[in-house]
This record gives C-alpha cells, structure tokens and sequence, in this order.
C-alpha cells in the first residue's frame, strides 16, 4: 500500500484513469538498472525517482568533468571529480527519499552484466560507445530483460525499446558494428545540451509505459528525434532470428567474450605485441628491459626503472644491449620504429623474442 504521504506525491498519477492506484504500486515495487549516469542517464534517472519507481540501479565508473555540466543536469561544479552514480544517487535521494538506490561506481563488463540484470525487471541504456551498447544488448536477451535503448548525435537523437515480448534486439537494427572511429562520441564531435535531455525523458518514459503495461511501447520502432527541424520520424525495425541466436550463443562464452575487438576498438594482438596496459605493469620489473628507441626530445618522457633509451643512430653500437635473457620491449612514439628494429633484429642477429608496445607510446597515460 501507499502512505498518506506517497499518496500526496503521487496523487497526479493516481487520478490517471490508465494509471491509478494499482499502477503506482507497480511503480513502487518495479526495479529498474540505469546505465551510465550522463546526459542520457541524468534525465531518465530524474523522472524515474520522481515518478517513484522503488527501486532504481545505477551503474557508472566515470568521475563528473567540467565539461559535462552543459548537460548533465544532476550536477554541479562541487561534484566535478567524484564518481557519477554516487553523486546522482545523493541528488536523487533529495528529490524523493522513498526510492532505494543501488550504486555500483564501477564498469560494466561481461564479468558483471549477466549477475547485475538477474536483479532487475527493467534495463536502460544510457550509454555512449558501440562496444557498451552490444555487451548490454547480449546481457539483456541472455537474462531475458526488455531494454529501453537511447542514443544522442549532435542534434539527432534515437530511442527503442528491444528485447520486449520477443520483440527485435539491438542486433537485429545494427547486426554489425559502424568501422571503429566512423561516428564520433560527444566528447569529440559535441552534442547541443538539451538533447539528451528531449532523449533521456523518452526514455524513461517508454520505461514507465512497460512498468505499467500502457500505451504501445516502441518495440519495433526506431523513433528519431532532429532537434534542428523539430520533427520526429519512425522506422519499422524487423525481429531477426538469426541474429537473435547468435546472441543466445554467446551464453557459455560470455564471460570471455571481446566486445571491445568486435567493435574494432581494438585488435587482436600478435604474439610480438604488447598492448598498453600490460606495458605499464611492466614498468620497474627488472625481469623485463624496456628500450625506449625514441629520441630526447619526444614526449611524453617514460619512467622506470628498467627503461633504457636507445635512439636510431645509436643502434649498432648498442646492439648487445638487445641481447639478453630478459624480455625485451620497443618502445617508440607511432610504433613504427619499433617494428622496423624488430625486425632487423630478427633478420640480421636472429633475435625472434623481440616484443613492441603496440601503436607506440602517443596516447600513454590518456
């Protein structure tokens, strides 16, 4: 039941005929994952808690920048530096103290998706990259939960909802990845700051019309929203079965599975390859000889104890310093350098245990 007090609040839901007294305590007993707590994920929350769904989760590992309060409305420059769902979460409990956050400060991953969505009726997505988008997508149909999907470009916005009562999936809209680095996110194109929050609020209330069981929620719909003409359109999405079980598939494998390489955000490592975090716990292990091939002047400058700097012109009189019974790593600014070196030390003084940090060392430490 309602006390006297939710009954106050709630009171211009109550007297919707579609809504009443039975679909408030739905809303009450409902439990709803958010992910992401940014521009999308700020409004979806906001309406959500106002609207007392009882139970609201937040997952997010990212930390409020400056640069995110032109439109992320839960929060102010005192935040800028602490974790998102837990700062949305304390604005959130102001707002309607009746509603139970769960915060988890942490990122999603194929280790904690599947565990996550088994404790709530309802997921939504607020995120911003590709490879999030397709883990959430899998983990929904894996754990057989409607996902409320959104998404925010510039001035267009997009919003479904799929996975509902054999309803299409993400999949079946986009089967395949765009090619890594074809669509921008906000952070490098930019976004008009009201967007997400026109997008987020569709969102939560696709959200709403499933808790409630009214309306005809956008499965089988994509509704895209162009914030410059004001107009909205609809396309008709088609459920594929055969994208369907390539998720159902993915089940056992799950855990393991890359979404990160099946988006092209990274790719599969040769053997002779050291990708950048494993580089870093390799730094001061004296076990390993880090050769930095680049010349004094390149940035950024790396530290270690085991680093030693070895320029181009220097390579012929230092070459013993390659031959050792430590694991060897080239490191140079692009990676070409290091591959070149690599391989002439394979062809000119048979050394085939030459490793190179991948793509170089121009995006170290951002």
């Amino acid at each position: 039941m309602l006390s006297k007090t939710e009954n106050s609040r709630y009171n211009r839901h109550i007297i919707l005929e579609e809504v009443g007294m039975e679909g408030q305590l739905k809303l009450k007993t409902a439990r709803v994952l958010v992910i992401g707590a940014g521009g999308l994920g700020c409004p979806i929350l906001q309406y959500l808690t106002a609207a007392g769904v009882g139970t609201i989760g937040i997952i997010d590992f990212d930390t409020v920048d400056l640069s995110n309060l032109q439109r992320q409305i839960l929060f102010t420059t005192e935040d800028v530096g602490q974790n998102k769902a837990a700062c949305a979460a304390r604005r959130l409990k102001q707002l309607n103290e009746g509603v139970v956050f769960q915060v988890y400060p942490e990122r999603l991953t194929t280790a904690n998706a599947l565990d996550l969505f088994a404790a709530y009726d309802l997921i939504i997505d607020g995120t911003d990259n590709f490879s999030t988008r397709y883990l959430v997508n899998d983990a929904a149909v894996l754990s057989e939960k409607p996902l409320v999907y959104g998404s925010i470009y510039k001035f267009q916005g997009q919003v479904s909802v799929f996975n509902y009562k054999n309803g299409p999936t993400y999949r079946c809209l986009f089967p395949v990845p765009p090619k890594a680095g074809t669509i921008k996110n906000c952070s490098e194109i930019g976004v008009i700051g009201v967007l997400p929050g026109i997008i987020g609020t569709q969102q939560a209330n696709e959200a709403i019309k499933i808790i409630l069981e009214i309306g005809k929620p956008l499965s089988g719909q994509l509704l895209i929203y162009d914030a410059l003409k004001a107009s909205y359109m609809s396309v008709g999405i088609q459920r594929s079965n055969e994208e369907v079980q390539k998720t159902i598939d993915l089940k056992e494998h799950f855990v393991e599975h890359d979404y990160d390489l099946f988006c092209g955000v990274v790719t599969k490592l040769e053997k002779h390859e050291v990708a950048e975090a494993e580089f870093k716990v390799m730094l001061n292990n004296e076990a390993i000889r880090i050769i930095d091939l680049r010349e004094e002047w390149e940035d950024p400058q790396l530290e270690g104890s085991n680093v030693e700097r070895i320029i181009m012109s220097e390579l012929q009189s230092k070459i013993e310093r390659f031959k050792t019974d430590k694991t060897v790593v080239l490191v140079c600014q692009t990676g070409a350098r290091s591959s070149n070196v690599r391989q002439l030390l394979k062809q000119t003084h048979q050394l085939t245990d030459i490793k190179e940090l991948k793509g170089g060392i121009q995006n170290y430490g951002n």
